[in-house]
């Protein structure tokens, strides 16, 4: 399997990236102003016998703030994580490691799998993402047989 970084996406995917982003703006606009940044939660791909997996940490992230996407052999996974609402005492920082902001992740899964029967559930701030293995068409020999005219 291949994986691509975010910032080097194909064209294609890329516009899918800016599309999924829009939908997200569109369905909280009042969240805009406590989301800033960029943030690039880690995951894992695991494959078994069965599916491909996708497991991605996002703790604070509910599902109204992910998409997910399958387009051409690519897992598009894109979010947001909110900052806090800032408090009005003054404070200072002494130690700042958690990321918010937006973020895009592409896995491209490079084995056949049934994107119409992927599943993905969010719990405990993993989302977890289940696409079931088919089997491979491409490049798979297949003997024609040839009639002989009588």
């Amino acid at each position: 399997m291949t994986y691509l970084a975010s910032s080097h996406d194909p064209p294609d995917l890329a516009h899918e990236v800016r599309r999924l982003f829009e939908d997200l703006a569109r369905h909280r606009p009042e969240r805009r102003a406590f989301v800033s940044g960029e943030c690039s939660p880690t995951l894992d791909v695991i494959e078994t016998e069965q599916s491909v997996e996708i497991v991605v940490d996002v703790p604070g992230i509910g599902p109204d703030s992910l998409r997910i996407m399958i387009k051409r052999g690519a897992v598009l996974i894109v979010g947001e994580k909110e900052r806090a609402e800032p408090s009005r005492r003054p404070r200072s920082y002494h130690l700042v490691e958690r990321d918010f902001g937006r973020f895009a992740r592409a896995v491209r899964v490079d084995v056949a799998v049934d994107a119409s029967g992927a599943r993905a559930t969010l719990a405990h701030g993993e989302l977890r993402i289940v696409l079931p293995k088919i089997a491979e068409r491409r490049g798979r020999e297949i003997l024609v047989p040839i009639e002989a005219d009588a």
